[in-house]
């Protein structure tokens, strides 16, 4: 399978799960900024909407959306138990967990990427944003993990999306636990490797 991502984007969460999962696959970064790859082709031919993260399987299926590729990609590897069983309760929860990183946080620190926007405004939204990772602090209070006491790709996204605070200058050192979490998942094999990869770790 093809992995399409740009290095430090939401796309490094499927990246890492790809790691963690011990999957064969192609990781091809795309140029955002010019909708371009290395050789210089056109992003657009191959995902019309231009975004990552991408996949495209060897059967020439393709999927997108951070949520759904982090769990089809733990899907193929059971054996990883980076999710639960399709149909029980702890799935709907690492799904529903999903969903909030998506909706709540992915989404939430997108319009502090936006120049056009004023500091008073971003002030706010920033605001915002700290609340929904104080939200995941007061999980982390109870479980090693966000949905209990197994990593899971739930993990990973939010792991991604709220290293983008320290890289906007939020600053979340009150959040005990979230950095605790954050330090042990960092310091997996899997992760660094990925990290390394993408260009984001000397």
């Amino acid at each position: 399978m093809k992995l399409y991502y740009s290095a430090g984007a939401c796309s490094l969460a499927p990246h890492i799960a790809l790691e963690e999962a011990g999957l064969a696959y192609e990781a091809i970064a795309v140029n955002l900024k010019t909708h371009t790859l290395a050789d210089g082709s056109d992003y657009r031919q191959i995902n019309p909407l231009a975004y990552v993260p991408f996949l495209v399987l060897d059967d020439g299926h393709t999927l997108s959306e951070c949520a759904v590729l982090v769990q089809y990609i733990a899907d193929q590897a059971p054996a990883k138990n980076l999710i639960s069983m399709a149909g029980s309760m702890a799935r709907y929860q690492q799904q529903e967990m999903l969903n909030i990183i998506a909706t709540e946080l992915h989404k939430g620190f997108s319009p502090l990427w936006n120049p056009a926007l004023s500091a008073e405004v971003k002030e706010g939204f920033k605001q915002r944003v700290m609340g929904r990772m104080a939200y995941l602090d007061a999980i982390l209070s109870k479980h090693d993990y966000l949905t209990g006491n197994n990593y899971g790709v739930d993990d990973i996204y939010a792991f991604v999306v709220t290293g983008w605070a320290g890289m906007l200058g939020m600053d979340t050192s009150a959040l005990k636990n979230l950095t605790a979490w954050r330090e042990r998942i960092a310091a997996r094999p899997a992760v660094q490797a990925t990290l390394q990869a993408e260009g984001l770790k000397g």
